[in-house]
């Protein structure tokens, strides 16, 4: 994949070589490690928008060029990688599979006077008690889906216990506190949780875990697990049978990770997207198809909701430069703060106070193997259940400045 895109990257460079100075965007994405599939499809996603957008011109009559840098999921990487970018020119930093190398890369971005737009980080103290001036996210929060998640449960699942098996990083940490309290389930004893190590599990300590999980006796488990590790975990819940006695809630699937993991061991699992392929269709979204029709004729392949997320990103730095018409941090900030648009879906808004992008978050069911594989490629994966509008989603601005007073933070991004 990475020979791929680097040939890509040698065409567009070509094209740099005659045209005007190109701007750089480096673009932070883990092509090894355990998130490498979400990873190569967000790299995908970013360098068709490139395409597309030097095709049509560039920004300002200026083409853009990616600095690609491999993460590996792993926060020193990703230091390295944004001041790599950084000593060669790049204008912005964009990327990530992980609210860890998230929250680093944005702090070293910050460092080098540079925005960083995350991609793929779910964990709330991205843009809350970690949030700065100089990071954007364009996903949605573990907050904004637990709170989807919590209209589900509290709806079909009502009066269940429940038991948590968390990765135990900031994400899984976020996600089953947020779900617990949208929930009404804080009490340990009735609703207990099992931490799985991060990263890298041990086979045995996945299991041990549900182990744990399976002898509580609850009725709902909220597996917080992602990549990799969510594999070998769902191969675990199928050998240990434990879908004929609980209801598996995953929080934040993407296409990449069914795909990696198998549709027919997540079967029956409920979880949130914040978009998926089908999405455009179904409501009638004209960017967003095309954007999937784009994507499936170069890569024969649909986009996940994190390769959605680096295109947008792509393109609303476009917008904000043409619109402050410098490249500028400080001026790129003032264009891109509660700024609303129409993107992939329905409208988005770049939240001033937190930098947060606040959109609609989509309740899925995984469709069974049999009905996944009537597609063309084998991957319609997921049935929407319910929508929650963003503003319903999102923290208040109350809320927010709760969480940043309790972490000693300041009430204002700096």
């Amino acid at each position: 994949m990475a020979a791929l895109i680097a040939s890509g990257l040698l065409l567009l460079n070509g094209v740099v070589a005659v045209a005007a100075e190109p701007i750089k965007l480096g673009f932070l994405y883990p092509y090894t490690g355990p998130y490498k599939e979400m990873g190569i499809a967000e790299a995908r996603a970013a360098l068709l928008a490139v395409e597309e957008i030097n095709a049509a011109g560039g920004v300002l009559g200026r083409p853009l060029e990616l600095l690609l840098e491999n993460t590996a999921s792993k926060p020193d990487k990703a230091v390295a990688a944004v001041k790599s970018v950084a000593n060669q020119g790049a204008s912005m930093v964009f990327g990530g599979v992980s609210s860890a190398v998230a929250i680093t890369a944005g702090k070293e971005a910050a460092k080098q006077g540079l925005l960083f737009f995350s991609a793929h980080s779910y964990a709330n103290a991205t843009t809350g008690a970690e949030g700065h001036r100089y990071i954007f996210r364009e996903s949605y929060n573990a907050w904004m889906s637990s709170k989807a998640l919590s209209f589900y449960l509290n709806q079909s699942l009502a009066g269940k216990r429940l038991v948590y098996v968390t990765v135990d990083y900031s994400w899984g940490h976020s996600t089953e506190a947020s779900m617990r309290s949208f929930t009404n389930t804080d009490d340990n004893h009735v609703n207990p949780g099992y931490l799985v190590p991060f990263p890298r599990p041990k086979h045995s300590e996945i299991k041990a875990a549900l182990d744990a999980a399976q002898q509580s006796g609850a009725e709902v488990m909220v597996l917080t697990m992602a990549g990799d590790d969510l594999a070998v975990a769902m191969q675990l819940v199928h050998t240990m049978e434990l879908k004929k006695t609980m209801t598996i809630i995953v929080p934040g699937l993407t296409l990449d990770t069914v795909r990696v993991t198998g549709v027919g061991l997540l079967e029956g699992v409920v979880s949130t997207v914040p978009w998926c392929w089908r999405l455009p269709y179904q409501y009638g979204f004209e960017k967003g198809i095309h954007f999937v029709d784009a994507f499936t004729e170069r890569y024969e392949n649909y986009p996940s909701s994190s390769a959605a997320s680096t295109y947008s990103i792509v393109y609303q730095f476009k917008d904000a430069v043409e619109r402050a018409r410098s490249l500028n941090s400080e001026r790129l900030i003032e264009a891109l703060e509660d700024h609303t648009y129409i993107g992939l879906k329905d409208q988005q808004t770049w939240r001033g106070f937190d930098h947060q992008n606040v959109q609609s978050v989509h309740v899925v069911k995984v469709k069974t193997r049999n009905d996944a594989m009537k597609d063309r490629f084998y991957q319609d994966y997921f049935d929407i259940l319910l929508s929650l509008p963003g503003n319903m989603a999102a923290q208040t601005q109350q809320e927010w400045t709760a969480a940043r007073q309790a972490a000693g933070k300041p009430q204002q991004l700096q």
